[in-house]
Formats: C-alpha cells, structure tokens, sequence
C-alpha cells in the first residue's frame, strides 16, 4: 500500500513508543538517497566504459573481465569515489537519523556505501555485514585485516585517463605483494576483520539487552531490504517480530513492501519511497 497521514501517525508513534528500534537497511535505502547504478547517473560516469563494452549499469560493469589491471581500477576507483566518498544526492539518511538520534536504536546494513556514518549515525551502533567500499584487502586473502582506501581512490580517480590508471597505484597486498580487492562479501575469500566481528558482538549484544525476541518493545524498521539475501536481515526480522508479542515489524520497501501473514496483527507494509515516508514523518 502508499503511505498516507494515517501511516505515518502510526509509525510516528511506535518510533516514541519503542524501547529499542533495530533498524535493518538494504539498497533500497540508498536508492531513495539518489545512489542509482543505472541511467542519467551511470552516463554521465560510465559513459566511456558503456559506449566501448556495452554494459548499461555500474553493477553489471563491475563483473567485467577487463584485460589489465590498469583498467580494472580505472573502473572501480570512479565507483568507489562516487558511491563512497561522494554524498548522495538526496538527504535520506540524514532525515532517518533525526527520528532516531534520541532513541536506542541499531543499525544492522547489508549496504556498503558507508552512508549512515556520514550522515552521523554512532559508528557503535553500525553493523556492515558485507564489507565496506572504502576498504582494500588482499585478494587471498592472506591475512584477515582490512586497509582504508581513501589515498588511494582518489589518487586513481583524479590520475586515470583512456580508462586507465598509472601502473604505479594497483594497490597491492603489503604482507605477501598479490593484488589488492575491495572488501565486498562476494565469495569465500571475504575478510571479516576485527573491527567487523567487534560491530557483530555488539549487535547481537543489543539484541540480548533488549530481549528482542522474548518480551522487549521493539520496533524493527526494515527499509529498503530485497530479496538477494533475505537471510541477513528481512527473516531475522521476521522470526523476532514473531516471537516477541510486544514486537512491531515495519517495512518500508518501493514495490516489496512483504508482511507474513502470521504477523500481520503487528506489522505494517509500506510500498513506496522511503525518502518521500521520511519527509512525510
């Protein structure tokens, strides 16, 4: 359904009511913020590497076989400069921190983008369950730590030209010299450093405290959450919703807004933007 004055009263409310918020974030949060992988934003970044291999989206780009490493991260620094070190566009993640800010809530994001510390979201209360675009490791991996990439993006975005970079900045592993990758949860070799299983203790810490699935008044506010790994947040949501009487489970998510029926008595399900529901709260 669309939101309406009615729907946001309501959530208005239990956001008040809640004693703690679990907030679950996918792409769809991000999408609304104006961090679109296809279109007016892929021409006008990617419109060289469209017109030469024919690929129409930043995604689809990332998974081409591209000959030289100079290209590669060609590629991928103008990627991660705008999708990590560039704002988004539009002021989502912002509006959502001013209804939480006061409140105990945690954030629990298979996004990448880093938005919510940006916007000024308490870094302890953040888990990125799938890796950080700022962050290099070695593509082994032969030792679990991760590196901040910032220098080094930005020397590859402002130095590439004819869809190359200088061969002197391919970062490579400083432990056993092979090539450096993004820290993206794509295969078995994704490295869950220490700082991601101290952000995992402190999650699930939270959910103990606050007797997620037992007797708490929660509200766990999915947005944006699709269907590539439901595992992760949205059935958590689900069986937690479901086992706490005092839970209340909102989704907020553009053509899949999804609520089971077993829970539908506690639950809302709100198709539609997510930034145009934030501005309306």
């Amino acid at each position: 359904m669309n939101h309406n004055t009615n729907d946001t009263k309501r959530i208005l409310s239990l956001i008040n009511e809640a004693e703690a918020i679990v907030i679950g974030a996918g792409a769809g949060l991000s999408t609304s913020a104006g961090f679109t992988y296809s279109g007016e934003r892929f021409e006008k970044y990617f419109g060289d590497f469209a017109s030469k291999y024919g690929f129409s989206d930043m995604y689809s780009g990332g998974f081409y076989p591209f000959e030289t490493p100079e290209e590669l991260w060609a590629y991928w620094s103008r990627y991660i400069m705008i999708n990590r070190y560039m704002d988004a566009p539009k002021p989502v993640y912002q509006k959502l921190l001013s209804l939480v800010q006061d409140k105990n809530y945690f954030v629990i994001t298979t996004n990448v983008d880093h938005c919510f510390q940006k916007a000024g979201f308490d870094k302890k209360r953040l888990f990125y369950t799938q890796g950080d675009y700022g962050l290099f490791q070695c593509s082994e991996p032969c030792h679990q730590k991760t590196y901040d990439n910032e220098t080094q993006i930005r020397a590859m975005y402002n130095a590439q030209k004819d869809m190359k970079i200088p061969a002197d900045l391919i970062p490579y592993c400083p432990v056993c010299k092979k090539p450096m990758r993004m820290n993206l949860r794509s295969d078995d070799t994704f490295v869950q450093d220490e700082g991601w299983y101290e952000a995992a203790e402190r999650y699930h810490a939270f959910l103990i405290e606050h007797r997620v699935d037992d007797d708490g008044k929660v509200l766990f506010l999915e947005l944006g959450v699709g269907a590539n790994t439901p595992g992760i947040i949205k059935y958590p949501f689900w069986q937690m919703t479901a086992q706490n009487p005092n839970a209340i489970y909102v989704c907020i998510n553009f053509g899949e807004a999804i609520v089971p029926d077993e829970i539908s008595s506690r639950s809302m399900g709100i198709s539609a933007d997510i930034g145009e529901v934030l501005e309306a709260l």
